[in-house]
């Protein structure tokens, strides 16, 4: 009768591992299948202009692009020239800061059309001081279609003392703008409206934690981290590859 139950017991304990074995499996190719790693976009190239110093950042100095390759890429492109420039800037400053990131402008700039447009969200456009038109606010993040966030800032940002909102060209929430915000300009302030600071907070940001945006984890992290979606992924992918195409860098 002893050997009876414990031969049951058995049965019951094989059983129990066999079918926690097979949700596992399963969780693991769910897993897989929604957070696919897509290699990398090309990094676009671009031409800097060589006859100037460069352009003063609050991180260090980093070249300029050559004019006239400023405005054809725009004209390539459709990115405003004013936010082409801030993300040639980003880019060269986040990878002297940090060599192993490898991020390109096309990165920044396929994120900044996603959120903003380039800075154009509801009709808005950049001054020649890379300073947004028009506040660039987003939803309310009070979990209805969206995460729930309430409010980190008491509204300084996004004037929205319940609920925290994404502001800017760049889309940063008030708490993270709190903890990558750059000033990307050298003006002494890191302001999320100011397309110099939101594209080196944005690079920053997309570098942390030693990534390499060169490889297909570095670059689908770092992407996942900005905004975890798949379709978001896709659509980041595309514009990036789409903008080192058109700019003849393939």
């Amino acid at each position: 009768m002893l050997r009876i139950r414990r031969y049951v017991v058995l049965c019951l304990f094989l059983i129990c591992v066999g079918t926690a074995f097979s949700f596992w499996i399963a969780g693991q190719s769910g897993a897989e299948g929604s957070g696919k790693l897509l290699p990398p976009p090309p990094l676009a190239g671009v031409k800097l202009d060589a006859g100037r110093t460069g352009m003063s950042t609050a991180v260090n100095v980093t070249a300029s692009p050559d004019a006239r390759w400023l405005t054809d890429a725009a004209a390539q492109t459709g990115i405003p020239s004013r936010a082409l420039r801030a993300y040639v800037a980003a880019s060269s400053s986040a990878n002297a800061s940090s060599p192993a990131c490898g991020i390109g402008w096309n990165t920044l700039a396929a994120i900044g059309f996603v959120e903003s447009g380039n800075g154009t969200h509801g009709g808005g456009s950049l001054d020649a001081a890379g300073q947004a038109g028009g506040a660039i606010v987003g939803p309310s993040l009070n979990g209805q279609g969206f995460a729930a966030i309430p409010d980190t800032d008491g509204g300084a940002l996004d004037g929205d003392a319940q609920w925290d909102r994404a502001v800017g060209p760049m889309q940063f929430i008030p708490s993270t703008w709190r903890l990558v915000g750059r000033d990307g300009n050298g003006d002494g302030t890191a302001d999320p409206f100011n397309i110099d600071d939101a594209a080196l907070s944005a690079a920053t940001y997309l570098c942390l934690h030693g990534r390499d945006l060169r490889t297909a984890q570095g670059w689908t992290q770092a992407i996942y981290s900005y905004n975890q979606s798949d379709a978001y992924l896709r659509r980041v992918k595309d514009k990036a590859v789409t903008y080192a195409t058109v700019t003849g860098s393939l």
